[in-house]
């Protein structure tokens, strides 16, 4: 079963996949503010890592984006994820259904390089892709982390910089690029 929240990518009704946890209106919106003054989404490639609705890879489509791979583990994800992406018309995406990890280190290398990373993994679960990701990033690249509020501050590995960091209720977002 799936239940629809508003106010997601281009104005349109999303459907959420059981289990998952969107980003909250509030915190999507500051993010996309943040963004807009470190890169520009105009004509980038977007990857959309544990993409559960796809509301942060569509609404960077809606935004200029020229396209989005959103990654998802979960079948039904897979599912209601390519229902949203026909669901707000926009060219550019394409649903991976594996796991996130097994997919890095292997099929992403054919996709080449992506301008925006979005990672919003279960809050359980632990560790970060973070250095298999670093191949997979052009230069200029920006990379966004969501983990609960609760967590122990991220600490980039070596190679990234942290940028910007925001609580919004119980999720945390950090903004990190390439050094």
């Amino acid at each position: 079963m799936t239940r629809i929240v508003a106010g997601q990518a281009r104005g349109r009704r999303l459907a959420v996949p059981d289990g998952a946890r969107p980003t909250g209106d509030r915190a999507r919106e500051g993010l996309f503010s943040s963004l807009e003054t470190l890169t520009d989404l105009e004509g980038a490639r977007v990857l959309d890592l544990y993409a559960g609705t796809g509301a942060l890879g569509l609404e960077a489509l809606s935004r200029g984006a020229a396209s989005v791979v959103l990654v998802d583990h979960d079948g039904g994800a897979a599912g209601v994820l390519r229902r949203n992406a026909e669901a707000v018309g926009l060219p550019g995406a394409e649903v991976v259904h594996a796991p996130v990890d097994r997919w890095l280190a292997g099929p992403a290398a054919a996709y080449g390089l992506f301008d925006v990373v979005f990672l919003d993994p279960p809050y359980a679960q632990a560790g970060l892709p973070l250095p298999v990701l670093r191949a997979l990033l052009s230069a200029d690249a920006v990379v966004v982390v969501e983990r609960s509020a609760r967590d122990a501050a991220l600490e980039w590995p070596e190679g990234y910089e942290g940028l910007r960091s925001r609580r919004y209720g119980e999720a945390m977002i950090w903004i990190g690029a390439l050094v």
